[in-house]
């Protein structure tokens, strides 16, 4: 393949793919910013505000498993680009909804929707793409996510100075729209690929998977530590930043987009310098190990004193959540390639059950602690702590010896 070829299959592929995932992140994080509108337009409680919020999850989530299996045999084109109507039907649900089940199932669809965005571009560039390409490709993709949430921050909430939340929804209805044609209409489909293993056998693997005792080092660190930033950053955050520390709403925003913005160096830091790091010998495990660390100091000291230093913990916590994203290499390459990608949708189905069930847990806890006569500041930080508690556990339980049942993963890709 030629350069001029090979940067043309980058544009029909990269650029589509990264499009989707720009929308799947911004739909992920869009009611840290708008929940406090729809809480105040709709009077909505904590509970049903973090329920609501969470169907997305919950809906990405069980999507998980299926979405390995279509993948291999209908291809990213198909699976995302009819994938994403549902997310522009849910967009449109969510714009039109007047009480809080139409809501609810607006936000599950668009959940449901926006859930192949990932894993299709990895499966995509796997296709098309040599071995050496892909950390490159997946450093610049998660970088797309990143823009995402930035444009769910401080943009979103401008964008609220001007236009509704129904009117906002109802635009990206119609963006969403425009991305699945442009991924039926752009993306090549791999002309050699097979139609993949049938259903039992591919119904093995995921059962190989479920059954190793190396998924289940990293499980509890994606339900946890992962899940736990998704649901947190994705409306709760806001909500602390609130109660907790007292900041208005422009300000709230602009912290947000800092986290993002930290975020996006984290996902750029995995792209461009995770190659020379192995090469030099550092390996995948202390990276990771290192910024799950750093990230449990920071949600400590957030939990333990609210207003000390806030504007520099949340982005620090942004950054070392990105680098979480290394899990999936770890645990996709202890196995076979061709269980990598149900590997890395398993891994996923744990990340999004905790993303789901902790958001809406968070709301439930703060709204019982209130309901026996708690403060508010003092019910958020009982959760936190909760939540913090959880992390611990789960970092011990990926500490304890392996066995040497698996090796150091290498790069991703």
């Amino acid at each position: 393949m030629n350069p001029a070829e090979s940067r043309s299959l980058w544009i029909k592929l990269f650029l589509p793919f990264a499009a989707g995932y720009f929308l799947s992140y911004l739909f992920r994080t869009v009611n840290a910013v708008i929940g406090p509108v729809l809480a105040r337009e709709l009077a909505i409680g904590d509970n049903a505000l973090g329920l609501l919020t969470s169907t997305y999850f919950l809906a990405f989530g069980l999507a998980q498993l299926p979405l390995g299996m279509l993948l291999d045999r209908f291809g990213p084109r198909r699976v995302e680009a009819g994938l994403l109507l549902l997310a522009a039907t849910g967009a449109a649900t969510f714009a039109l909804a007047d009480d809080i089940a139409g809501l609810a199932v607006g936000r599950a669809l668009i959940g449901l929707g926006v859930s192949a965005c990932l894993m299709a571009s990895f499966k995509a560039f796997s296709q098309w793409f040599p071995p050496e390409r892909q950390a490159s490709l997946t450093g610049w993709i998660m970088a797309s996510g990143g823009l995402g949430a930035l444009a769910a921050a401080r943009p979103l909430e401008f964008a609220l100075g001007f236009a509704g939340w129904r009117e906002i929804a109802l635009a990206l209805a119609a963006t969403t729209l425009a991305v699945a044609a442009t991924l039926w209409l752009v993306v090549p489909d791999k002309p050699s690929d097979s139609k993949g293993a049938g259903l039992v056998e591919q119904l093995a693997g995921v059962r190989t998977i479920f059954t190793s005792r190396h998924f289940w080092r990293y499980a509890p660190m994606g339900l946890l530590f992962t899940g736990g930033f998704m649901a947190v950053q994705g409306l709760w955050a806001s909500r602390w930043m609130a109660v907790l520390e007292g900041l208005s709403g422009p300000a709230i925003a602009t912290r947000l987009t800092w986290m993002s913005g930290a975020m996006l160096a984290g996902f750029l830091f995995m792209g461009f310098f995770a190659t020379g790091l192995v090469r030099r010998g550092i390996k995948l495990e202390r990276i990771y190990l290192g910024a799950m660390l750093v990230a449990l100091a920071c949600f400590a000291l957030i939990s333990a004193r609210p207003t000390l230093a806030g504007g520099l913990l949340w982005p620090i916590l942004g950054a070392c959540f990105s680098l979480s994203n290394i899990a999936y290499s770890l645990v996709s390459q202890a196995f076979p390639p061709a269980l990598s990608g149900r590997a890395n949708t398993a891994l996923n189905l744990a990340v999004f059950v905790g993303a789901f069930g902790l958001q809406w847990g968070i709301g439930a806890g703060v709204d019982t602690l209130q309901a026996m006569g708690w403060a508010v500041d003092s019910a958020y930080r009982t959760v936190f702590f909760a939540l913090l508690g959880g992390q611990i556990l789960a970092l011990i339980w990926l500490l304890r010896p392996a066995g040497g049942e698996a090796k150091a993963a290498p790069l991703p890709g």
